[in-house]
């Protein structure tokens, strides 16, 4: 893992942090105020690295800047439960960085190679000394953030409620379909990943979509599916 103080390699990453929710309507030359008013830190971190472990002390928000973060929970047992994957421009950990926790119940751990962008909670959450307009549109982006990360919660829930693994599967394949505007979409999860999202074995979500491929509901190669 490598960091670098403050975000000097900004005009790198600038197209990326513009396309984040968090920095939504934000100029280029307003971007780059607000990001120096931030100070925030970009790491680099090696496939399967953390980037926040579950009893951490919340103290960061994390936009991907390159790869895929996964928020997950994993129980006493060691079974893991997938809460979200991060890519390019996504925000991740702002649920629990900003809403008062004591420890993170979750960890944030790369599935690839990834550069990420980390900022303090607290210098989003409280106006700076200026108290700059820049910082109240921030934080005005940060609730809809947070809103938006509460549906996709909301949609989880009702993805892994139906019994049976077929119907856990259609209910997910269906909302995908619906986001994309397409039959056919790409997933963020690689099989194990899915199947850790969706509360299932891996061996039960590969026989399920297998079967369901033979009835001609759908056709898949690695994390793009069509719906038939």
């Amino acid at each position: 893992e490598s960091e670098m103080p403050g975000i000097t390699d900004y005009r790198r990453y600038e197209k990326i942090i513009a396309s984040s929710p968090l920095f939504s309507g934000f100029a280029a030359g307003e971007l780059e105020s607000i990001i120096k008013c931030l100070s925030p830190s970009v790491r680099v971190i090696e496939k399967d690295g953390t980037v926040f472990s579950h009893g951490d002390r919340p103290q960061y928000v994390g936009i991907v800047l390159d790869g895929c973060v996964y928020v997950v929970y994993d129980d006493y047992w060691g079974n893991r439960s997938l809460i979200s994957a991060a890519e390019a421009g996504d925000v991740f950990g702002e649920a629990f960085s900003c809403g008062g926790a004591e420890t993170l119940p979750v960890s944030a751990i790369t599935k690839r190679e990834s550069t990420v962008l980390l900022i303090e909670s607290a210098k989003l959450l409280e106006p700076c000394e200026s108290i700059c307009s820049f910082h109240v549109r921030l934080m005005k982006n940060m609730i809809k953030t947070l809103s938006v990360k509460n549906t996709e919660i909301t949609n989880k829930i009702r993805h892994i409620t139906p019994k049976s693994a077929k119907e856990k599967i259609m209910s997910y394949l269906s909302y995908c379909a619906e986001a994309a505007g397409s039959s056919t979409f790409d997933i963020p999860f690689d099989r194990q990943g899915m199947a850790d999202y969706l509360s299932m074995e891996r061996s039960a979500l590969s026989n399920t979509l297998g079967k369901m491929r033979d009835d001609g509901l759908i056709s898949f190669t690695k994390n793009r599916f069509t719906l038939k």
